[in-house]
């Protein structure tokens, strides 16, 4: 346990972003103090000397940092569509790539040029259509069929990539180097008993890797990949197949799984995942995996008026054994509900709330962006939580051509969110009341964009940032965490600085750093 009450896994690198979400509790949220934009930077474009940036290539979008290697020095490691690639912690300069091209044979590899005429697309308002087949033109050649999304690092500078297939160990060639070339370790295939695609990765807190597929299997593998054991989740013998065949033809893709998100494991052995309508609480004890009540195990349905599930991570909330913790989602619902589930046992004197599907649910919060009579909004991100806080963000473009088809529309706000016309706006919180035992609104924010990016909480300086945009340049926005009203922002300008997914997070000196369409970013401020 770290001197804040987190718990830390002592495997993973000693960072604070080693793995997807920041740690195993995938909360996106440090204890680390972050810069605030003064009111004169506020408005202003950054120019060069105010920012790092470095192309990488398409894909890239989140950024694991490494512990301490015996000079006293980090390094930063990338997962993309064409290669891995280390950089230097301090400076972003690329240290090393290795290159991706032999998993896909049949794939013409993009160039420098292609990233920067694709960004001169992307910002190019003169023609409305032209831009919007410019988005999917991109979304096309570089977004599709991307796998190994989620990864992790670990204590001996190895990183972990679940592919849709199996999972793949890039270390290097001396791990006491920084400068040391990268190579594939080893490779674990996925046996054919287990079915599905791997969709999320976490590790357990004896070290082993946990990953689970879209079909509902669950996986525990040692790092060296010389034993797993592997079991299917409540519920998915009967279901998973059916559902993922039946989606994958409406959908025309294989997002919409039966579990669609990755996991977060807990200091106990606790593992949890979403199958399409429930919540599960699965221990594994160094040995199998649980589902017993005695063991700690539950599984807890959820509101899905969608029918989709939930397409958020699980996040944790609360550290303190003796005090409330729960486990939060955004549920399947029309309007999400930010859903809160009481993670051990549910209190002797708690009533069923009303709406609510299962007695495990401490609390829902609907996510509404502060418009009541709000249709529809759902969310791909896990729910950003700090304290007894947990806020989402609207990922909805304000406006979609009728020309365009409906399941194209999150394209607009991915690629095109800094579109005037296309602009989301609202971030919404909800907080936890321990006197009251309520789950009530805390804030709505109407003003402040977030088109796709995963927003992170500085409890050190009690703020969000989140990825924005102003007046058609993207921007760094900086939230209060308490009230919700903003405190400042960075332009930051061209598509270049397109978070399209990613996290914003701190690096371990409190920067802000963030994966981009096309590369990595840093903005230089204390």
């Amino acid at each position: 346990m770290s001197p804040d009450g987190r718990w830390r896994n002592p495997f993973l690198a000693d960072s604070e972003y080693a793995i997807a979400h920041g740690f195993c509790d995938q909360r996106d949220s440090t204890h680390l103090t972050g810069p605030i934009p003064t009111s004169e930077e506020s408005g202003k474009i950054l120019q060069e000397n105010d920012y790092q940036y470095e192309w990488l290539g398409p894909g890239h979008f989140g950024g694991l940092i490494s512990g301490l290697y015996p000079d006293g020095k980090r390094t930063i490691w990338s997962n993309g569509r064409e290669g891995i690639v280390k950089l230097d912690y301090e400076t972003l300069e690329v240290l090393d790539t290795f290159s991706l091209s032999h998993e896909k044979p049949d794939e013409l590899f993009s160039s420098h040029s292609d990233w920067e005429t694709g960004v001169a697309d992307l910002d190019d308002f003169t023609d409305e259509e032209k831009l919007i087949q410019s988005a999917i033109s991109l979304a096309t050649r570089f977004m599709t069929g991307l796998d190994g999304i989620y990864s992790l690092l670990d204590i001996d500078h190895v990183m972990y990539l679940g592919r849709k297939e199996g999972v793949v160990a890039y270390a290097e060639r001396d791990p006491n180097s920084r400068y040391s070339s990268l190579f594939e370790k080893a490779r674990w295939d996925k046996p054919e008993e287990i079915e599905g695609f791997f969709v999320g990765i976490n590790m357990t807190p004896d070290g082993r890797i946990v990953l689970s597929t879209d079909h509902g299997w669950l996986i525990s593998l040692s790092r060296d990949f010389l034993d797993y054991v592997a079991v299917q989740i409540p519920g998915a013998a009967n279901q998973a197949a059916e559902h993922c065949k039946i989606m994958e033809t409406e959908k025309g893709n294989t997002g919409y799984g039966w579990v669609r998100t990755s996991l977060c494991c807990d200091e106990e052995g606790g593992i949890y995942i979403n199958s399409v309508d429930h919540l599960h609480r699965v221990v594994w004890n160094g040995k199998k995996f649980s589902f017993s009540d005695d063991d700690g195990a539950w599984s807890s349905k959820y509101r899905n008026g969608t029918g989709n599930g939930s397409g958020t991570t699980p996040s944790l909330m609360g550290d303190d054994p003796n005090k409330d913790r729960f486990v939060v989602i955004g549920d399947g619902d029309e309007v999400v509900n930010i859903t809160l589930f009481w993670r051990d046992e549910i209190p002797d004197n708690w009533e069923c709330l009303p709406g609510a599907p299962s007695l495990r649910i401490a609390g829902m919060g609907a996510a509404n962006m502060g418009d009541s009579n709000r249709n529809s909004i759902q969310t791909e991100q896990s729910i950003t939580v700090s304290g007894y806080g947990a806020m989402t963000v609207n990922n909805e473009p304000n406006f979609r051509p009728s020309w365009l088809p409906e399941t194209a529309g999150r394209l607009l706000a991915f690629f095109l969110g800094h579109y005037p016309s296309f602009t989301p706006y609202g971030l919404h919180k909800y907080e936890w009341n321990p006197d009251k035992a309520e789950f009530n609104e805390a804030w709505v924010n109407k003003e402040v964009s977030s088109p796709n990016s995963v927003p992170q909480v500085s409890a050190g300086s009690n703020v969000v940032y989140t990825c924005g945009t102003r007046k058609g340049k993207w921007s760094i926005e900086v939230l209060d965490w308490s009230t919700g009203e903003s405190i400042g922002y960075w332009i930051t300008g061209d598509s270049r600085f397109n978070t399209l997914g990613a996290g914003v997070q701190l690096d371990n000196d409190g920067q802000v750093v963030f994966g981009s369409i096309f590369g990595k970013s840093r903005i230089l401020r204390s």
